[in-house]
Formats: C-alpha cells, sequence, structure tokens
C-alpha cells in the first residue's frame, strides 16, 4: 500500500493577482489579466501583450516585498517563489514548523528558463571591467536556486529537488513531490515553479519560433483563446504558484485543511521534435494513462481535464486528439478548459499555477472558464466556454496536463479527498 498524498497549502503570484484569494475569484470570474507590453524596446516586436504581474494597478515591484541586499543575490523568479511559498505555509500553518517536521519536510522548485535580462545586462557589464560583475551572477541564474532559497529560509531539510523541463516544470515538480511522499523520503513538500520570463529578448525570440499571439495587440485582452479557431499563438505570463503536499496521517494529525488529494501522476516523452508536439498525440495520451495508471482510479472516474491548451493552432488540436482517444466514447461526459486564456502561458509556472486552480476546482465545485472561446473547432466538446460552470460528479476527479518542449510531458490526476 502507498501512502496517500494531500494538498494542503496553496500559494499563488500571478497576472490575475497577487494572493490565492485573488486570483481564484478573477479566474472563475472570467477577467483578463493580460496586458500591453509598454516602453520603446517592444515598439519594433512583432508581439506587444503580456500577463504581467500587477499590484494596486502597477506592475508589481519585487522592492516592496525585499531589501536592496535580499535583492541582489536573487533573480526575480526567485522572489516570486518566495512570496508565493509564503502564503503556502501561511495557508497550511506551516510557518511555524518544529525541527522534527524541518527534517522530513522537502522543496522542489523549478524554473523553465533562467532571466535572460540578467545575463545580458552582466554581459555588458564585463565590457567594461571583471570589478563589474556580480559575485552573486551566478546564483542568481541557476535554476534550482528557488528552491535552495525557501529552503535556506525555513530550515528545510528533506529532499531538496529542482526540475526545468520547460512548460513542464511546474507539473513534473508536483509529482515528483508526490513520489518523495509516497515513497517515504518525506512528509511534506513544498513545490511548484517560478518564471520572470518577460523580456524584449524572449519576446523576440518565441516571435521568431512563430509561438506568440500577435494579431491583438490593440486589444491584449483577447490575443490568449485556448481552443478557439482564431487562436494564433500563446502570451507569455510570469509568476508562481507553490502547494504544499502532505502525507495523509501526517495532514489529519495536526488537523490540516485539506484541499484535494493527488492520486496519480504520468510521464511521457513524444520522441519526436524540438518544439512541436507528435501530431498523433502520443506523448500527450501516454501521460495521461500512465497518471491514471499510477492511480486507484479509472478512466472513467475522471469528468475534467484541465488542459495544456496554450493557444498555438498545432498544440490545442494535437491536446485535443489525445483527450479523444484516451476517453473515447465517454468523451461527452468529459469537460475541458484552459485557464491560460486569462493569465498567459508561464512557461515553466504554468503547469503548477493550473494545478492550483484544478484544486480549487474540485475543493469548491466550480470549473474555470476558457475565456475569448467564441467559436470552437470541436463543438462536441464542452470546453467552458467564457464563463465557469457548476461541476456536478459523485466524486470530483480531474486530469492536469503540461506538456514542454523536447518532448517532455507530465500529466498529473487530482480527486476530492474521501
Amino acid at each position: 500500500m502507498h501512502r496517500r498524498v494531500v494538498v494542503t497549502g496553496l500559494g499563488v503570484l500571478c497576472p490575475l493577482g497577487t494572493s490565492l484569494k485573488e486570483s481564484w475569484k478573477a479566474v472563475i470570474s472570467g477577467y483578463s489579466g493580460i496586458t500591453k507590453l509598454d516602453g520603446q524596446e517592444y515598439e519594433t516586436l512583432p508581439c506587444k501583450v503580456a500577463g504581467i504581474i500587477k499590484e494596486n494597478g502597477c506592475k508589481f515591484q519585487l522592492s516592496n516585498h525585499f531589501s536592496k541586499s535580499e535583492l541582489k543575490s536573487m533573480a526575480p523568479a526567485t522572489g516570486f517563489a518566495l512570496l508565493a511559498t509564503k502564503e503556502a505555509l501561511e495557508d497550511a500553518d506551516l510557518l511555524k514548523c518544529n525541527e522534527e517536521d524541518k527534517l522530513r519536510t522537502g522543496v522542489a522548485v523549478g524554473m523553465g528558463m533562467v532571466d535572460l535580462q540578467d545575463i545580458c545586462s552582466t554581459y555588458e557589464g564585463l565590457k567594461k571591467g571583471y570589478h563589474h560583475i556580480s559575485p552573486f551572477f551566478v546564483p542568481r541564474i541557476l535554476p534550482n536556486m528557488a528552491g535552495g532559497q525557501i529552503s535556506i529560509k525555513y530550515g528545510l531539510k528533506g529532499p531538496n529537488h529542482s526540475v526545468s523541463t520547460a512548460c513542464a516544470t511546474g507539473a513534473h515538480a508536483i509529482g515528483d513531490s508526490f513520489r518523495f511522499i509516497r515513497e517515504n523520503y518525506a512528509d511534506m513538500m513544498v513545490c511548484g515553479g517560478t518564471e520572470a520570463c518577460i523580456s524584449p529578448l524572449s519576446i523576440a525570440a518565441f516571435c521568431r519560433l512563430r509561438a506568440l499571439s500577435t494579431s491583438f495587440n490593440n486589444m491584449p485582452e483577447k490575443a490568449s483563446r485556448p481552443f478557439d479557431k482564431f487562436r494564433e499563438g500563446f502570451v507569455m505570463g510570469e509568476g508562481s504558484a507553490i502547494l504544499i503536499l502532505e502525507e495523509l496521517e501526517h495532514a489529519q494529525q495536526r488537523n490540516a485543511h485539506i484541499y484535494a488529494e493527488v492520486l496519480g501522476y504520468g510521464l511521457s516523452g513524444d520522441a519526436s521534435h524540438l518544439t512541436a508536439p507528435n501530431p498523433d498525440g502520443s506523448g500527450a495520451f501516454l501521460a495521461m494513462k500512465r497518471a491514471i495508471d499510477n492511480s486507484p482510479i479509472n478512466v472513467e472516474d475522471i469528468t475534467y481535464v484541465n488542459a495544456h491548451a496554450t493557444s498555438t493552432p498545432m498544440g490545442d488540436a494535437i491536446e485535443i486528439r489525445a483527450i479523444r482517444k484516451l476517453f473515447n466514447n465517454n468523451i461527452g461526459n468529459i469537460t475541458v478548459s484552459s485557464t491560460k486564456g486569462a493569465h498567459g502561458h508561464l512557461l515553466g509556472a504554468a503547469g503548477n499555477l493550473e494545478s492550483v486552480f484544478t484544486v480549487k476546482a474540485i475543493e469548491e465545485g466550480i470549473i474555470p472558464p476558457t475565456i475569448n472561446l467564441t467559436d470552437s473547432e470541436d463543438p462536441e466538446i464542452n470546453f467552458v466556454p467564457l464563463k465557469s460552470q457548476k461541476w456536478k460528479a459523485t466524486r470530483r476527479i480531474a486530469l492536469k496536463n503540461a506538456f514542454g518542449f523536447g518532448g517532455t510531458n507530465a500529466s498529473l490526476c487530482f480527486g476530492q479527498f474521501m
């Protein structure tokens, strides 16, 4: 018998809000956090929209939350992760964790891309001389430093793990943490992903890949449109989301609030192309099937899929192909939605942010909508267009998909705790 794993804490910092409560309210209300990119450096780029974190109506400033000395040693993505972690630990009532629990509490937080802006500015500094290079430059750009700083700040001495699997990063971090607890390497895990990827260089680079939306620069809130016939590319977003996973008996002994249970975890490789999914959908299908096979439930028990669906013409269609293959004749009983229409694509922090929304959907019985979906290519499937819907099921069980460049795929199975 495997140990059971539950979710007992959530923390969010994203284009929809600076807290779990604010972000969840925004996503189920159909609000869009996508805005126009201001600045001369973006004027010549084909894409001029992104999902930027805002606080009190202005661009979020880490300097309002950390001292100058603290900011010298961390990348923006690390700062985002620390803030989301604080909320998650508060939510789980674990800020004052005892020393025994700290030995059995680990961290698994990754990022998809390091800070390109920091690399560029540091290289410019090198041209002026060796002493213009910060001694913190290397720690700032290491992908595992968000997890490292969290571990150091809270004295967590369990597994210290970081993954960087492009846009599947956050989901892999949650899945790996699930395994650490289930296999008795830890009793609790702080897990998720973080990303601070928006810069002229990253926008230009993804434009060159023809991956971004470019036709809605004057209507940014309409740019990200998963599953819609007029989708043309994703919208980049930034932020972090952190989940606290905990062994069931440990959570019950301290009377922790249980949001949902993690039931299974599946991984696969497309073995096909650098950036494009396998056209037959086999990679996505295998990840989902393996998540179910890894769980105590059957495919018929699932009634919701929180899709990866980034709003690219090819990717969305291939994922739907895989979902159709998995559920076969039961497709009419499945609800599918993507919240990326609201917050954009957070790259390495996408799977974990959307896992938070999936967990909240399970807890509250509300399925978040796919905003901007006005004309579906597959009218047989309920994509929850424009408005959230009530989730009617005997037991609410969902799959959460996340796929990344290089053909790396992850699928998580979450269920209502019973």
